[in-house]
Order: structure tokens, then sequence, then C-alpha cells
């Protein structure tokens, strides 16, 4: 994929791509599959920072929300993404319909824009979002992105042991992709980094049993928030497509 994509007609006439909603558990590389995206299409990023929109003046909120999207257009072909999408289009009755009128115009740019800006919205909790939001047609797909599985967490491992100048050779990955069983993306590295730093205040080199004892030590998302997110996984089954 790249900029022909977004070109009007397209190859083989086919309509330019409108965007992709990514659901999945916190630290799982929703926010990384973002920036790849841009990285494909090789077009700019722009992040829509929603807590940077709203204003506790009236009219304001969506006036910054416009300036926003026209900044996109002026952008395009660019990646718009919406980070978190949920905190910024959760509806609700407390807040004089400000949340409302900020749904409404992003509802009809989405629908009605002509620059090809290609979505990806990132969110944690889909239950959050009001049904318009999801309905297809707002996005090509919704994917979900899951807990690693032993295959990419070998492999993630192998990522940010070399990222910090360590040779994942000199590790047993098959015992440490055994015990992040359960850990996201994010909970295996921070795992890595606090047992660099146990093993650099002890003036040695990081070893397998340093980042054993972190990775035991280490209550994942998985286990803290268990109900939660076996319950997202349930909704998923039928209703994403897994992002493996």
């Amino acid at each position: 994929m790249r900029k022909s994509f977004f070109r009007e007609g397209g190859p083989a006439n086919l309509d330019p791509p409108r965007g992709m909603l990514l659901l999945g558990v916190q630290g799982c590389g929703k926010s990384l599959a973002a920036k790849a995206a841009a990285g494909i299409f090789g077009v700019p990023l722009l992040r829509l920072d929603f807590g940077v929109l709203y204003s506790k003046y009236y009219g304001e909120t969506e006036k910054n929300l416009r300036k926003a999207l026209d900044t996109a257009e002026v952008m395009a072909p660019c990646v718009l993404w919406l980070d978190e999408i949920e905190k910024g289009m959760a509806v609700g009755d407390d807040d004089d319909g400000l949340s409302r009128r900020v749904l409404g115009t992003l509802l009809t740019w989405m629908s009605e824009r002509r620059k090809p800006a290609f979505i990806v919205a990132t969110a944690n909790d889909i239950t959050r979002l009001p049904p318009e939001m999801v309905r297809k047609g707002r996005f090509d797909e919704i994917f979900f992105v899951d807990l690693p599985s032993p295959l990419n967490r070998s492999d993630i491992l192998k990522i940010h042991l070399q990222k910090r100048n360590l040779e994942s050779g000199k590790f047993d990955l098959e015992a440490l992709t055994k015990a992040t069983e359960g850990f996201s993306g994010s909970e295996i590295e921070q795992a890595i980094v606090s047992a660099m730093y146990t093993a650099h205040a002890q003036g040695r080199e990081l070893s397998q049993a340093d980042l054993l004892t972190e990775i035991r030590q280490t209550r994942p998302l998985s286990v803290v928030m268990s109900e939660n997110v076996e319950g997202l996984r349930h909704w998923a089954t039928d209703r994403t497509v897994p992002c493996d």
C-alpha cells in the first residue's frame, strides 16, 4: 500500500481506504500499529489529542475539533491517529450535550470528507463508544489486538534485548517466553528495563536469573484486571478481526 491508494479512482478503481479501529488490551501495540500505518502508506502521521481539544468555554471544543480536522485535510494524504478514542467520544448526559456535538462533528467529517485522510482509531474499552461510531462503514474494519502469542513474545524479547545492545543468544528465550505468558509487549519491555537496573545497581551484567526474577515479581494486567481482559476478549470474538 502506497500513496497510490489515496488517489481518486485508485488502483482498479477501488475506493480509497477510510480507516480502521484497533481494539485491544493495553500495551499490546495499538499505538505502534498506528505509526506503522503511516510508514506503510508513506504519508505523514497526525495525532488528534482529545484532551487538548476540550475547553470550558461554550463552542470552543467544537471549534478546536474543526480546526484539527481542517489541518488533516491540508496535510492530506495523511494518517490521522485518534488515540484512545473512547475518552473523547464517550457520550454522556452530564455535559450539556458537548460530547454529542463533538461526536456529530467528527461523524459528519468522517462521512463527507473529500481529502484522503486515513483514520486509525485505537480503543481499550469498546463499550464506551456510541453505536454510531462503530457501525459498518465508519471504518473499513475493526481489528482486535490480543495479548502476544508465544511466537510473538519471543520476537518481542529479541527486539527489546537487541535494542539495548544485549545479545539475545545469551539468554534462554524459550524459558523467558514461557515465563511471560499473559504479558503485554510493554510489560515485557518494562521487565527487561527493571532487570537491567537491578544488574546495574549491583555492578554486573544482566543475567537470565535477573530477567526471570523480575518477570515473576510482575503482575501483568491480564492478572490484575483479568475480568476486564476476558470480557474484552469475549466481546471481540465474533465481532472483530484478530490481528494475528
